[in-house]
């Protein structure tokens, strides 16, 4: 179990020796270290890093709870604004578009009241030709047909030069005549033309004005998208904010709980002391090979000062993580009378082996964690038999035995005392 730190100065001071350990072997000139030495500090460095990283450390499942609700409501935030945004700028590239088809509608509409104008000028013109041809016509038959003018002049010819005379004189007032047919003639066309014209910008305005119909439904809907994504991005706001709230109660709960839990363990700490003055005699010689195993798994998370995976805190862990199965049997890693038996919201199922006075030191097996145990207080155990099986109660995150050594009552690496 990780101990929270007292002070703001036993964090930095812990701090300080996680990066001195981490990174020793890059402070270290190259000239004046040991190739083997800087090996070592290298295979240091590394194993710090892989145990921080496959530490599976204890922590409540309601505060894992409100911690995973914290991350989804963040990463559900990221995403809703990284929505807004998108949403915003096709909303913003439409408003760009609506602004181009409005002046596209608008000049169209300058085209249709230009062409219809030139229409209105050209109807004007076409009526005005007409009069004309009708004062023309009229002036020219008033005279007399022009043909027959032009059989009776060649009847009254006398010389080729009267003849030729009389000859240009009609064909004056016949191209008088047709001038006026053509005249009009052009005035209709060209008053075609603009129709047509007209007919071409007001296909233009119903095109635009359909176009810009359409466009404001795809407005509409970019509006209803970005308002949409502005509530989302609101309702994200304030989970994440009640998810932080969430997560700060547990943490406080939690800590009430740890605070609770070094309470009592520090008092049965107080009976190992007191019954470390009080014992005689006990086992002097050689450590090596003197305990078992407590199970056959591996370590999954070693004995030391790291980060925690969930409080960040730099902490202690004070045991062994040993991955097993649910169930697999904890056995007495030496003959030992059993102490102390209670459940604790951190540690949850506990169980404290004495295994008496080695070498002058009272030694102490505590196992964390388990589903339950078949010894109770008092009871005496031999080495190898089984106390209980492994669980996941307490600050678990899956089932593993957490197992302690303490030594006069503080932790120390069980991996000393065990083959």
């Amino acid at each position: 179990m990780r101990l929270f730190p007292r002070t703001a100065r036993h964090r930095l001071a812990a701090a300080t020796v996680a990066c001195t350990l981490a990174i020793g072997a890059l402070t270290v000139p190259l000239a004046n270290a040991e190739p083997k030495d800087l090996k070592h500090k290298q295979q240091q460095a590394q194993q710090q890093v892989k145990s921080a990283q496959h530490d599976l450390d204890e922590s409540s499942s309601r505060l894992r709870n409100a911690q995973a609700a914290v991350d989804r409501a963040i990463h559900e935030l990221a995403t809703a604004r990284g929505e807004l945004q998108a949403a915003s700028a096709r909303l913003q590239a439409a408003e760009i578009r609506d602004h181009e088809m409005q002046v596209r509608l608008e000049a169209a509409e300058q085209r249709l009241d230009d062409a219809q104008a030139d229409l209105d000028d050209g109807q004007a013109a076409l009526d005005d030709q007409r009069l004309k041809l009708t004062d023309t016509v009229t002036d020219i038959y008033e005279q007399g047909d022009p043909q027959l003018l032009a059989f009776a002049t060649l009847l009254e010819s006398r010389s080729t030069a009267d003849l030729t005379r009389q000859s240009a004189l009609n064909d004056v007032i016949v191209g008088r005549e047709a001038r006026a047919y053509d005249d009009l003639h052009a005035a209709e066309v060209l008053l075609q033309v603009r129709e047509n014209q007209v007919q071409a910008a007001r296909d233009d305005v119903e095109v635009q004005r359909r176009a810009a119909a359409d466009h404001l439904v795809t407005m509409e809907t970019l509006h209803q998208e970005a308002r949409t994504a502005r509530d989302r991005v609101l309702t994200l706001v304030v989970t994440r904010r009640d998810a932080r709230a969430g997560a700060m109660r547990a943490r406080q709960q939690d800590r009430a709980e740890l605070r609770e839990a070094k309470r009592r363990e520090n008092r049965i700490k107080q009976q190992i002391l007191a019954a470390a003055r009080r014992a005689r005699g006990g086992y002097n010689g050689p450590t090596n090979g003197l305990m078992i195993r407590p199970v056959p798994g591996v370590v999954t998370s070693p004995f030391g000062y790291r980060i925690h995976p969930i409080y960040h805190y730099w902490g202690l862990h004070d045991g062994t993580d040993f991955g097993v199965s649910c169930g697999e049997a904890m056995r007495a890693v030496a003959g030992g009378t059993v102490i102390a038996k209670y459940y604790s919201a951190v540690y949850g199922n506990r169980l404290y082996l004495s295994l008496g006075n080695i070498n002058g030191k009272n030694v102490t097996a505590v196992y964390n964690h388990a589903t339950g145990y078949r010894v109770g207080v008092g009871d005496r155990v031999s080495q190898g038999e089984v106390v209980g099986y492994v669980g996941s109660t307490g600050w678990s995150t899956g089932c593993h035995l957490h197992f302690t050594i303490l030594v006069n009552g503080a932790a120390v690496d069980p991996m000393n005392w065990l083959p």
